[in-house]
This record gives C-alpha cells, structure tokens and sequence, in this order.
C-alpha cells in the first residue's frame, strides 16, 4: 500500500456536501482515507465562481499513478464534475475538483499525470490544510517540508478555516 495525498475543493452547489461525498467515494474505489484536513474556505484562484472549500486527505491505495487518477476523474465524473476548457486564463466552477499532491516519494511525469502537484508550492489552498496534517512530510523534489513550503510561497490568496 502506498501513502497519498489528495487535495479535494469545490466552488460550486453544496461544497461541504460534495467534498464529503467524494471522500465517502474514494473507499469504494480503492482509496482507505487515514486523515483529513479541517475544511477551510478560500479565495478563488485562477479559477472563476466564488470562495472554494478545500481539504487535504491522507490515504493509502495499491493502486499504480494513472490508475488512482483515473479512479480520481471518474468520482469527479459520479459527482457532476464536467471539465471544461479553460477560458481566459481561468477554470470554470466545479462541483468537485480532486488532485494527487504526493504519492510516497513518488516522481512521476507522464501525460496523464504529474507528482508531485507541480502547483503546489504555489497554492496556500493546497499547503494549509496538507500542513494542517503533514508538516514534516518532504517534498521529493523539493526538498523541503510542507511547512517550510506553506512559509516560503509566493501566494498570498486568503484562506480561513471553515466553522
């Protein structure tokens, strides 16, 4: 079993209710989720709709990369997710957006998929709620904690937590 993570949000209908349904989904597909982040709202970021609420996940899956990313797509698929292209820079609204951040100390770049999340270090919607539950995990490309990323990142969207 490998260790993942996931980032999950959502601008769009019911956010708490799709981010919940969707974790509830990862177990029928093979996802076993371990620990999960505080909810927290945050501001929109290349990306059209209002405020999103994300969290991060930790999971364990037997799954190889591109199979947990297609089992990924087809929840968001389940959950109404209809991906659009992108429109002047920015993404349409989504009922449920889920992405793999880390995959053990995985590096993988195919067309499919990359991981570590090549955004990450850049997304305080990503690196708040993953350094809620994993502040010492390391970047294996980076090198450096998600701590220390969520303190150096350039991006200074909001994030608050979500009551």
């Amino acid at each position: 079993m490998k260790t993942v993570y996931l980032s999950l949000g959502s601008n769009r209908g019911d956010r708490a209710q799709n981010i919940a349904r969707a974790i509830e989904a990862l177990a029928s597909h093979g996802v076993h989720v371990i620990r999960r982040s505080s909810l927290y709202e945050t501001e929109p970021v290349d990306a059209r709709g209002g405020w999103f609420l994300n969290c991060v996940v930790q999971a364990q899956t037997d799954m190889m990369p591109r199979q947990l990313m297609n089992a990924l797509l087809g929840i968001e698929r389940q959950l109404g997710r209809r991906r659009t292209p992108v429109s002047e820079g920015l993404k349409e609204p989504r009922t449920i957006d889920i992405d793999i951040l880390t995959f053990g100390r995985s590096v993988v770049r195919v067309a499919e998929v990359e991981i570590p999340h090549p955004r990450m270090a850049e997304r305080r919607f990503v690196l708040v709620p993953f350094a809620e539950i994993a502040p010492e995990l390391e970047h294996p490309v980076m090198k450096q904690t998600v701590a220390q990323l969520l303190r150096d990142t350039p991006d200074r969207s909001r994030v608050r937590k979500f009551d």
